[in-house]
């Protein structure tokens, strides 16, 4: 036989074989084959998240920092209730940008300001930036001054307050060690207060009360050292920070002059690789009027609302000096969102050798985060304390 007509002859064989018997060449022999056949199967079929997955990664991506507009749910003031915002972030270099934004509550709560923010200063190991801004709040909460006050006590307040500022934070070695100041000018026009409770006029006097009625313009001074080693300012699961903050308000009527200092430790404890994390804050914040001036009620250190003691309302309890401790135990559900058990505990008082652990209020509850990876556009807490049950809606975390 010739080779051609041999070449021929096996080409008509081939053609011939049963396609089963291709097939059955094919199929792997071992378990591993297999696996590795169904694997390449699903190459051909990627993969489509569900829409509950969908709406969350709009949700993710709406909230990160970006060009273009954006929501923005921060009120004017603690206490103004559910906040509507919307603001429009522009670059101007590759990494500087201006945020223009505002809100409003239904409270009457107003807040419009403009950013600028440059964060990669110094081999991006500082941030600076520019605020200029006015706020106007209706109807925020009075009740007195220390931590034995009544709830049916409370009067209302208003105020408007333009205001600008700048400041620069710097992480000198690179690594947790953080160094800030600012400095900021402003004026407080307190007034009458709207709402239900009364107007504080109506209860006190500029005698009964210092800064009652007052229009101080104040500037502003502040220094900060700290240490930071969380991932993340607005959500975090691990890594702590502790600061101290010095600041300086200083009156050029020299009537409400005022020096304040706080102290703060956070602390995220991760557990079984992040799935659970427990949360520890304690602050203590003092004020001390400047010699011959008054220290107005609206400057003093205060507890209660969505970021302090989360069972009482906004501003429930002023006076010099404050403590808090709050101690938050966060489940991840899924990537997106997280349910945790809260407790806080707090007081005021008049001198800073009062503040230790007897007396404190408390309060406890449960709460729901939305967030992503370093920002938390929602949070939900339930809590309750001896003064009834407090719902707190908010964008960013407690702490």
């Amino acid at each position: 036989m010739s080779p051609a007509r041999a070449i021929t002859l096996a080409v008509l064989c081939l053609a011939a074989c049963p396609a089963s018997a291709v097939a059955q060449a094919q199929e792997p022999s071992t378990r591993a084959g297999q696996i590795e056949q169904a694997q390449a199967a699903k190459v051909t079929h990627p993969y489509e998240p569900g829409q509950v997955e969908k709406v969350l990664n709009f949700v993710e991506s709406t909230f990160v920092p970006g060009s273009g507009p954006h929501p923005f749910f921060e009120s004017a003031y603690s206490g103004g209730g559910f906040t509507l915002g919307a603001g429009y972030n522009q670059f101007v270099s590759p990494y500087n940008t201006v945020d223009m934004r505002g809100s409003y509550t239904f409270k009457g709560y107003k807040r419009v300001e403009a950013e600028f923010t440059a964060p990669g200063l110094f081999n991006r190991r500082g941030t600076f930036s520019a605020l200029a801004g006015w706020r106007e709040a209706t109807q925020v909460g009075f009740y007195g001054i220390g931590t034995n006050t009544s709830k049916g006590d409370r009067v209302n307040y208003g105020f408007t307050r333009p205001h600008a500022s700048a400041q620069l934070a710097v992480r000198p070695t690179g690594g947790g060690l953080v160094v800030s100041g600012g400095a900021e000018v402003s004026q407080w026009d307190t007034g009458p207060g709207e709402g239900s409770a009364p107007s504080i006029e109506t209860v006190y006097t500029p005698q009964s009360l210092p800064g009652l009625g007052a229009e101080p313009v104040y500037y502003h001074t502040q220094a900060t050292v700290g240490f930071d080693s969380r991932p993340a300012v607005d959500y975090a699961r691990r890594g702590g920070y502790y600061r101290v903050t010095f600041h300086d308000y200083a009156d050029p009527d020299d009537l409400f002059g005022l020096n304040q200092v706080t102290y703060e430790a956070i602390q995220h404890i991760p557990i079984l690789r992040e799935t659970w994390v427990v949360s520890m804050r304690a602050r203590v914040e003092t004020a001390t009027n400047k010699e011959g001036q008054e220290l107005p009620y609206f400057m003093l250190p205060s507890l209660g609302g969505g970021s302090s003691l989360r069972g009482f309302s906004s501003w429930r309890f002023r006076d010099r000096n404050s403590l808090l401790l709050q101690l938050d135990w966060r489940a991840m559900i899924n990537r997106y969102i997280d349910i945790a058990l809260l407790y806080d505990a707090g007081k005021v008082t008049e001198r800073s050798g009062d503040l230790s652990l007897n007396g404190l209020k408390s309060d406890f509850g449960f709460g729901f985060r939305l967030h992503g990876p370093a920002s938390t556009p929602l949070r939900i807490d339930i809590m309750k304390a001896n003064e009834g049950f407090h719902v707190v809606f908010a964008s960013g975390a407690a702490f």
